[in-house]
């Protein structure tokens, strides 16, 4: 941790706010790139852009200009974003296999029988916390191929039966996610599938570089619409992040078409916060996580971070957050029970904790420090993404009807 970086506590939280590097990393991230997929996504069977929310009631009694929720439970009718990494990702497997360029690259010519035939049968394998997975499973199914899934131990019973659903076969293992991720990897190698990770390792950096291209998509979407109101730039964008990849496609994009720059605040879980630590640890290399990686943000309890993205998050991350998960939960009931005027959102719990936290940031005079730290005020115009909604409904009736994960009392 340098000497330019300030630590903060709370009962909700742990905080490091730093200067960011200011130099943007040249990635392929950019309008360009955006554009290219986002091309490709309308040829999808159902698309449409999601809904950006406008909260002003919330907005106000936060004490901050505008606040924005980028709603992404009815995409594609998954109930998640991860879909536009996988389809992606997909897509330019096939292309590159049988030499169809990226330009020409829509989802009929994929679904249709004579390149089929030519890419043969195949099957495409993934671990993951439920959203990605399934993306990854519906996009196969659609195309002709299967799916083999495998997900960490403790994956909700409503999310493995998501997978299921689409045909894949889905395997639910005893091992944390990033040792899943591990597996599949052996096993796909040895049975011939195609590993379609949204997390990067050595000699593997070509497919997770298409998923993260895919997720351009829902941040154009966003900036586009923030435009349509009047915004051409937030002034502080909060990013969930598991192994971090959503957050830097994200952060890397809304940095190179916004002006002024946001500030990008991460945000993870406290039992799982492998960006955390490798800020706090500041010699510019990702580290993992220890322990269980155990919390109800099932999507982002991840322990290792994708190497492909640090530089990113590294360079461009403004603050990065460890929250209980309470303020999980909070954020799940703010957006399930809107103020007057304001819509309603169905966040589960990897998607609300963004709302959560600027909740009790606002609120709670203990993190008046932390506020001032941010430039968290009046002027403040504020995006989250809300990447899932009720992925695990049992969990999201116990903390809406009978109020799980309740907020310490101050």
């Amino acid at each position: 941790m340098n000497e330019e970086t300030r630590r903060f506590s709370g009962p909700d939280l742990d905080a490091l706010v730093r200067t960011p590097g200011g130099e943007i990393l040249p990635a392929p991230l950019g309008l360009r790139e955006a554009q290219r997929v986002r091309r490709f996504h309308r040829t999808l069977p159902g698309y449409r852009a999601t809904p950006l929310a406008s909260l002003d009631g919330l907005a106000a009694r936060l004490g901050v200009a505008r606040l924005f929720v980028k709603d992404e439970s009815p995409r594609f009718g998954l109930n998640a974003f991860k879909v536009l990494g996988g389809s992606y990702a997909i897509a330019r497997i096939l292309g590159q296999r049988l030499g169809i360029p990226e330009e020409d690259l829509t989802f009929p010519l994929l679904q249709s029988e004579g390149v089929r035939e030519r890419a043969g049968a195949l099957t495409f394998a993934t671990a993951t916390d439920g959203n990605h997975g399934r993306g990854v499973a519906w996009a196969a199914r659609t195309l002709g191929y299967h799916a083999v899934i495998f997900l960490p131990r403790g994956t909700a019973r409503s999310r493995v039966a998501a997978i299921e659903a689409t045909g894949a076969e889905a395997i639910v293992t005893e091992l944390t996610y990033d040792d899943a991720v591990r597996q599949a990897r052996k096993i796909a190698k040895d049975r011939g599938w195609v590993v379609v990770q949204d997390t990067a390792w050595d000699g593997y950096e070509e497919i997770p570089s298409w998923v993260l291209q895919g997720y351009l998509t829902m941040a154009d979407e966003a900036a586009d619409q923030l435009a349509l109101e009047g915004v051409e730039a937030p002034t502080h964008v909060f990013l969930q992040a598991g192994v971090g990849t959503m957050a830097a496609s994200a952060a890397g994009y809304l940095a190179q078409r916004c002006r002024p720059l946001p500030r990008f605040l991460l945000v993870e879980p406290d039992r799982a916060d492998c960006l955390f630590v490798s800020a706090e640890a500041g010699d510019g290399r990702p580290h993992p996580t220890e322990g269980d990686l155990t919390s109800i943000m099932a999507g982002l309890s991840c322990g290792e971070p994708n190497p492909q993205v640090w530089p990113i998050l590294q360079d461009l991350g403004t603050a990065f957050f460890r929250c209980r998960d309470h303020v999980a939960a909070l954020g799940m009931r703010l957006l399930a029970h809107p103020l007057p005027g304001d819509p309603a959102v169905l966040s589960g719990e990897s998607g609300a904790v963004g709302p959560g936290l600027l909740y009790l940031l606002q609120t709670r005079e203990e993190y008046a420090p932390l506020r001032a730290a941010l430039n968290l005020g009046p002027d403040s115009t504020v995006l989250c993404f809300s990447t899932e909604g009720d992925t695990d409904p049992e969990n999201y009736r116990r903390v809406l009807w009978e109020g799980a994960y309740p907020l310490p009392e101050a």
